[in-house]
């Protein structure tokens, strides 16, 4: 996964996306190390945070633009 490179390019903490994420930050952490499996919702929600899809965070693509929102 990219998160720590995602995080770390855009100069942000791991207390910051903890808190966004309403979660510990050892737990963030532990996503980022891979030892432990980051929840789809979270998934969903860095996505939208860094403007980004989830296949690039998942390291699918190594296109960073996100794709179009679905219309509600």
């Amino acid at each position: 996964m990219r998160l720590r490179e995602i995080r770390e390019d855009r100069d942000i903490k791991q207390s910051a996306l903890a808190k966004y994420l309403n979660i510990r930050q050892s737990t963030y952490s532990q996503y980022e190390t891979g030892n432990r499996q980051l929840p789809i919702e979270a998934l969903k929600s860095l996505a939208i945070y860094f403007n980004t899809s989830t296949d690039y965070i998942l390291e699918l693509t190594d296109i960073k633009k996100p794709y179009p929102r679905k219309q509600q």
